[in-house]
């Protein structure tokens, strides 16, 4: 009796130390010079284009880290391109594939009612070495497509930077 009672308080003593351990965790974000960058490219892709657009870029959380709009964007975009990057971050995945996936009559059109959600092309995931660090989001191109593509170029901008 009095070896199992060890052999448990040593298991429950293991047991704490796994706990302990998992307690604490590490995350990468995004400089704020690199989310700059990032929405730079992003909004001078669109211009190229002839877009007028806001770009935001947020963490991993959803925090806004950066928030760019051209002159004549529309005054609806700062807050569609950061719920789009928020939406990216939030659900870990693009905005155009939530778009398809959440029309309605499918499994999961219901989170189109959660507060920030945008169902529309131009929020991205930010991931570098496996690992999310943000998402960025475009707002103002005439259509989703046209916004993610120019959110691709935000991204491909830091992809050297990013990458560990």
């Amino acid at each position: 009796m009095y070896t199992s009672v060890l052999a448990f308080l040593g298991v429950v003593a293991l047991s704490g130390a796994a706990l302990a351990q998992e307690a604490v965790f590490q995350t990468k974000s995004l400089a704020p010079e690199t989310a700059l960058q990032a929405a730079r490219a992003a909004l001078d892709s669109c211009r190229k284009q002839g877009y007028q657009v806001a770009v935001a870029v947020v963490d991993r959380s959803g925090l806004t880290q950066v928030l760019l709009r051209d002159r004549y964007a529309g005054a609806h975009t700062p807050e569609v391109a950061t719920n789009k990057a928020w939406t990216a971050a939030s659900f870990r995945t693009s905005t155009l594939a939530l778009a398809h996936e959440t029309q309605a009559g499918k499994a999961m059109s219901g989170i189109r009612n959660v507060p920030r959600f945008i169902a529309a092309g131009g929020g991205m995931l930010i991931e570098g070495g496996g690992t999310l660090l943000g998402a960025i989001g475009v707002s103002g191109a005439p259509g989703g497509e046209a916004d993610e593509s120019c959110a691709k170029a935000g991204i491909k901008a830091i992809a050297d930077a990013i990458e560990f």
